[in-house]
């Protein structure tokens, strides 16, 4: 098992590794809105989720992998209502890669964030 850290991607906030390889697989933690300086990003769910998108990509660099490697992704909402705008975006930077999904609607989330998602990735 090894421990994937950037400084291209807000640190945890918590006891837990940004990401961890392992079996050829990367496990990322979940990724918030939040810049690498860990400031929670403002605005829409559109802008939000594409700081999350970000920093997930930012975390599989580090892990030598990327977004066209994810087998599967899960979605943590706090408003159903915007799943369709967080979708727009999600398709925008996922592309024709479809990896398997769960999306959950939350009551809440760290740092009181409208959205966190998470992905395992395969490492070539």
């Amino acid at each position: 098992m090894k421990y994937v850290a950037t400084e291209k991607a807000p640190q945890a906030i918590g006891p837990y590794a940004q990401a961890v390889i392992s079996n050829g697989f990367v496990y990322t933690s979940g990724q918030l809105p939040m810049t690498p300086d860990g400031l929670l990003v403002e605005g829409t769910v559109e802008e939000q989720t594409n700081q999350v998108f970000e920093n997930l990509k930012a975390v599989l660099a580090e892990a030598g992998t990327s977004l066209d490697k994810v087998v599967k992704a899960t979605v943590f909402i706090k408003d159903m209502d915007q799943f369709a705008a967080l979708n727009d975006v999600y398709a925008q930077h996922f592309g024709s890669h479809t990896p398997a999904r769960s999306t959950v609607e939350v009551a809440r989330l760290p740092k009181d964030a409208p959205v966190e998602i998470e992905v395992i990735a395969k490492i070539d």
